[in-house]
């Protein structure tokens, strides 16, 4: 009897509802706040939103951001300010996905998409430049041929509350904080955490 026990456990779970999902054809939805692979945002008109301030490089513990800011050409502007990110470079080898950099940045240029599923055939591959972490015409990242895209990892890559930020404080609930977005506009105001309807409280 003891070399049929174990195949009771298998029928037991036959009829079971299936747990499993046919991954990669089929993905769980993920978390809205999930640290994925970094994107650099534009504004509406398309204008790059990184200023070159080389603050997400400062506080980067990891070391993988290696950003160098020039000026402004006069006669045809990258950003609204007076300089632009000239060099932007992510070492994928050395991030730990902390999200420190997206909450240093003071204009929301730098964010990070759902996707986590991308692998390396060669050490070059991944160093990400501007070029590829730059999103495109349509306001979406760049599909690599090392990463595993299938639907809308990157469709609310600013979904983020970041700590300095005027909606952390309960007071700007409701209010929308952010600038807007190549192809998707203004997101949303932050929630807080309470219920939509609370239930009222027994005096």
């Amino acid at each position: 009897m003891g070399r049929f026990s174990g195949f009771l456990v298998t029928l037991r779970q036959m009829g079971k509802p299936r747990l499993t999902t046919e991954y990669p054809k089929v993905k769980h939805d993920k978390p809205e706040r999930l640290h994925g692979r970094h994107v650099l945002n534009r504004y509406e008109d398309g204008m790059e939103k990184c200023i070159g301030c080389e603050l997400c490089a400062g506080v980067c513990p990891a070391r993988c951001i290696y950003v160098r800011g020039a000026d402004n050409p006069i006669d045809d502007p990258v950003s609204p300010g007076e300089r632009y990110g000239f060099v932007y470079e992510i070492n994928y080898l050395r991030c730990i996905h902390c999200d420190l950099c997206v909450e240093a940045c003071p204009t929301e240029a730098i964010t990070e998409t759902k996707l986590f599923e991308f692998s390396f055939t060669n050490r070059s591959d991944a160093i990400y430049t501007k070029d590829q972490l730059l999103v495109d015409d349509a306001g979406r990242a760049q599909r690599l041929p090392w990463e595993l895209w299938l639907g809308g990892e990157d469709d609310a890559t600013s979904a983020w509350m970041r700590a300095t930020s005027p909606s952390g404080a309960s007071a700007y609930e409701g209010r929308v904080s952010w600038s807007g977005e190549l192809g998707f506009g203004v997101r949303p105001p932050e929630h807080g955490q309470q219920p939509a309807n609370p239930k009222p409280q027994d005096d």
